[in-house]
């Protein structure tokens, strides 16, 4: 192997660090590749990994998300760069149970996301989303009406810090943070409070019943009942 040859990969590393971080956004393989003179994607790949590598105890890191590559700030360093005002950002909870259907489902349309929920879902709840950056429009379902599709972006992987949604948590992990604990406590409780009432209110009609067929007539019923007759 000639010494230029055994250069090669260093400059493709190098070549990949300056692309990525002179980028205003994350970079796929294939943008890479173009922009570095058309590269076969295996190189790109590998190099990515080493320079993954290189950078992995950094104070800036290359990460995938969405298979898009970009930097960002090592997590344990945040606090360093942490303004002292930070401009927090609540869904509603309309909108956090909209992206959740989203995230899960994907690609959906409103009627699947609305028959889901139970509810009907407005347009600004959709709006709000997409204006963060969450979600976008993935084109349009080939049924009759051709209804709108929504899919989640790389900005929501980004920021809840998955690669894939592959990564998403499942139930058993969502019940172990407790973040479902409410919900289904709620829907145990309804459930078991309708049967029990459902119960209660079957066991006191058969107590009346009896009481009724047991008891004599009282001269108040036989007036009733001869003021009826």
């Amino acid at each position: 192997m000639t010494e230029d040859a055994q250069n090669v990969p260093d400059e493709v590393e190098r070549g990949l660090e300056a692309t990525l971080f002179a980028a205003d956004e994350p970079l796929s393989v294939e943008q890479i590749a173009a922009h570095l003179g058309d590269l076969e994607k295996p190189v790109i790949r590998d190099a990515l990994q080493a320079l993954q590598a290189h950078y992995a105890n950094r104070g800036v890191q290359l990460v995938e998300r969405g298979k898009r590559w970009h930097f960002e700030t090592a997590a344990d360093m945040a606090h360093l760069l942490r303004r002292e005002k930070e401009q927090v950002r609540r869904l509603s909870r309309a909108a956090t149970e909209v992206l959740a259907i989203i995230a899960y489902h994907e690609p959906v349309s409103r009627a699947e996301i609305e028959s889901i929920r139970g509810v009907q879902t407005s347009t600004g709840t959709l709006d709000v989303l997409m204006e963060a950056g969450w979600i976008k429009l993935a084109g349009r379902r080939e049924v009759p009406g051709r209804p709108v599709i929504y899919a989640t972006t790389p900005e929501f992987l980004d920021h809840f810090g998955l690669e894939s949604r592959r990564d998403l948590p499942g139930m058993d992990e969502l019940k172990a943070t407790g973040l479902l604990d409410p919900v289904d406590d709620a829907f145990e409780e309804a459930m078991g409070g309708s049967d029990d009432e459902a119960a209660a209110e079957e066991t006191e009609s058969q107590d009346c019943e009896a009481v009724e067929e047991d008891a004599p007539d009282t001269p108040e019923m036989d007036a009733e009942e001869g003021t009826q007759g």
